[in-house]
């Protein structure tokens, strides 16, 4: 009885401390929160903002690798003997322009990588991410004599155009450096309250692959329809028979999408012309699923246009890309263990269990892996209550991730993720007592 009752009073001790610790950091994350903000790159382009990641890993005494397949910043943290553990975040920023209203609003304009001028905002959260990872690592620093192991961090690029993990799991990220036996990430939820955050076990963000379709037709005179075949009334039969790929022939309990985003084709009112180029995007849960839709996508889009008449060396030409993000899978074990350290730390009325979304999200290729790592991904509440509660009285809901509009409540969220992150990583990582 005397030895539990140590063990929780110096379990009592700890999470004071971290909370105590969390709060101090907060203050120098959300600083450098705002500076990310002010100063946002697009995806592959995040030169100075990995240069800025270095240096703060390089204060804080890491062994630091620079330019790790791209942009990427790989930092690892010797502490003795112990578990390997992976901590995450994204870089990159978004083409929108800001629209806050934020003293620390972005200003910023760039040019993208196809030539464009474009304005550039973190719409996403990731500089928050940013300064919630500096926070956390600056707290396990501080109390690095209650965990023993290895901290492998990651400041990963280009997760918006889903690159920057691919780029770094091909540069030999688990082979040159120590396998985890748990990667963690997060990422900010405007739908939850800042003090919470959402917790899945199993499939979290959903796999995304990109189709594009090229319809071809037999051009002609407006005038003279019947002298032509029409490949945008062809493409016209393909969106619409698409819609059949969810409701008809997949399973009603297995997630999926097939969404057509962009449809070109024409370059007059009085032109028939004689191609149309679709792209789509597929979102799935399962292998089964993707390779169901993939096939449908090609049956589909051939029978619209034998049914117009075009030959069979002239059907459509469906394309699958090989930029590939698979579902993020939360590990169970790993989920249920956050779940305790969590509440721990935050209480355990603060953690939502949420559903799965149909967003991607590149953190889920660390587990696809041949080494296999466990991966757990937490949603971070990121609105104030007082705006969530105003905004339910008006029947509305928070500007979602993407917005212009995006209002985090920063400060109050930068903490949670720092008490949350630290309180995980030491309960993986903790001495034996």
């Amino acid at each position: 009885m005397t030895a539990m009752f140590l063990y929780l009073t110096s379990s009592a001790q700890l999470t004071e401390r971290i909370s105590q610790e969390a709060m101090f950091q907060t203050k120098y994350a959300f600083e450098l929160c705002k500076y990310l903000h002010q100063n946002p790159e697009l995806s592959f382009q995040e030169f100075a903002t990995a240069d800025r990641m270095a240096q703060e890993l390089e204060q804080l005494d890491f062994e630091v690798t620079r330019n790790f397949g791209g942009n990427n910043v790989v930092g690892l943290f010797r502490n003795g003997e112990g578990p390997v553990v992976m901590i995450r975040t994204d870089m990159d920023a978004l083409p929108i322009e800001e629209k806050t209203g934020f003293d620390f609003a972005s200003t910023r304009r760039t040019i993208n990588t196809v030539g464009t001028e474009v304005p550039v905002m973190h719409a996403c959260g990731h500089d928050i991410h940013m300064s919630v990872w500096t926070g956390t690592l600056r707290t396990l620093i501080a109390l690095k004599e209650n965990w023993s192991g290895t901290l492998l961090v990651i400041a990963q690029e280009s997760e918006e155009v889903s690159g920057g993990a691919t780029k770094a799991i091909n540069e030999g990220l688990f082979q040159k450096f120590p396998v985890p036996s748990a990667a963690l990430a997060f990422h900010i939820n405007p739908e939850l309250a800042s003090g919470t955050i959402g917790l899945v076990e199993g499939p979290v963000f959903a796999g995304v692959r990109t189709a594009e379709i090229t319809v071809f037709g037999i051009g002609g005179h407006g005038a003279y329809p019947e002298k032509a075949i029409d490949p945008v009334v062809i493409a016209a039969r393909i969106v619409i028979d698409l819609q059949t790929i969810v409701s008809r022939e997949i399973n009603p309990l297995e997630p999926a999408v097939v969404t057509v985003g962009s449809i070109h084709g024409g370059t007059r009112p009085n032109i028939i012309p004689d191609e149309v180029k679709m792209e789509l995007t597929l979102r799935y849960y399962s292998d089964e699923t993707i390779t169901k839709i993939i096939a449908s996508l090609k049956r589909i889009s051939a029978a619209a246009a034998q049914m117009a008449g075009m030959p069979e060396d002239k059907l459509p030409e469906v394309k699958i890309l090989d930029v590939d993000t698979p579902p993020v899978m939360n590990d169970k074990h790993l989920a249920k263990q956050l779940e305790i350290f969590t509440g721990g730390i935050i209480g355990s009325e603060n953690i939502l269990r949420v559903k799965p979304a149909m967003v991607g999200e590149d953190f889920g290729k660390y587990g696809y892996t041949p080494e296999k790592v466990p991966t757990s991904l937490i949603w971070l509440g990121s609105s104030s209550p007082a705006l969530l509660a105003s905004l339910k009285e008006k029947g509305q809901t928070p500007a979602p991730l993407h917005s212009p509009y995006l209002l985090p409540d920063f400060e109050a969220t930068i903490e949670t993720g720092i008490k949350v992150m630290t309180s995980n990583v030491i309960g993986l990582m903790q001495k034996a007592r």
